[in-house]
């Protein structure tokens, strides 16, 4: 039986690969910062250690035959940044993968990451994939153009009543589930391919995307278009007046959101059911409750 080391396992996309990878027949060993708040997990072995300390990783993976890694921060906490995370928590995986003899290391990144260079959580990322493809170990690296999860905030201001988009709401995207992402990463590293793109079955303009979202609430879209002149000069200012903790989403999402982020299309998981089980499951909630 073949191991499988997931690194950040209790992310939104990292139970999705223990999961695959488990239904795969590995063994799967699944790396946490907290066994007693990790949740439920479908893994073989759980192992508790912070991957920004190298000394917590040694003899972890021995006997590994591949690292998957989703680690990565979105928003900055315990006086983390991106570099710390992204690239120095990633390179210490790497150096333990080689250490420990493990053949394959996949990384997630970011699909347009070239174009994004100036933007930290990127740059973190870019600078950990340039030191991978630089090692002995084969690598695979999967490239999504956004996830699921990612387009919660799109519901979220649907329900707040009114959707504000940059720019004339033309840039497209297609973003892919967590469980359709994890198949990609699985059968990429089966088929030991150095470099994936990879986005959902649908494609949507920024428009298109927030009626989506308007319609799985059963409400008329209310849809505002700023100028892109406002986003250029946010971009501009925020970094002297915005905590460090929603700086890089905000930085991120600034650029993003006026660029094509279309990947090749995977998977069958279709953005309005998962906008549909989401605003359901916020109707369910008693009021009051955190949705």
């Amino acid at each position: 039986m073949k191991t499988v080391f997931v690194a950040g396992a209790t992310g939104y996309l990292g139970r999705y690969l223990c999961a695959e990878y488990s239904r795969r027949g590995w063994y799967v060993i699944a790396l946490v910062r907290n066994v007693q708040t990790a949740g439920p997990l479908t893994a073989d072995s759980i192992v508790e250690a912070q991957a920004t300390l190298p000394d917590s990783l040694i003899g972890l993976m021995d006997g590994a035959d591949l690292v998957v890694s989703a680690l990565g921060i979105t928003r900055q906490t315990d006086g983390l940044s991106y570099r710390d995370v992204d690239f120095q928590a990633n390179i210490n995986l790497l150096r333990a993968a080689e250490r420990a003899g493990v053949r394959q290391f996949a990384y997630i990144h970011v699909l347009n990451a070239d174009a994004m260079r100036q933007v930290p959580l990127v740059a973190a990322k870019t600078a950990f994939v340039d030191a991978l493809k630089a090692s002995l170990i084969n690598e695979t690296i999967v490239a999504p153009s956004g996830y699921f999860s990612d387009m919660g905030e799109v519901l979220s201001m649907a329900q707040s009543g009114r959707i504000w988009l940059f720019g004339t709401g033309h840039a497209r995207i297609n973003p892919i589930h967590g469980a359709d992402l994890a198949t990609v990463v699985a059968d990429a590293t089966d088929a030991e391919r150095k470099w994936v793109d990879a986005g959902g079955p649908e494609t949507f303009t920024q428009t298109q995307l927030a009626e989506c979202a308007f319609k799985a609430i059963s409400r008329p879209s209310r849809i505002a278009y700023l100028p892109d002149a406002l986003r250029k000069f946010l971009l501009s200012v925020l970094p002297w007046v915005t905590p460090r903790r929603i700086l890089g989403p905000l930085q991120f999402f600034l650029t993003a959101t006026t660029m094509d982020m279309v990947g090749p299309a995977y998977g069958e998981i279709r953005l309005s059911q998962h906008f549909q089980t989401q605003a359901n499951s916020t109707q369910d909630k008693p009021q009051g409750a955190t949705p």
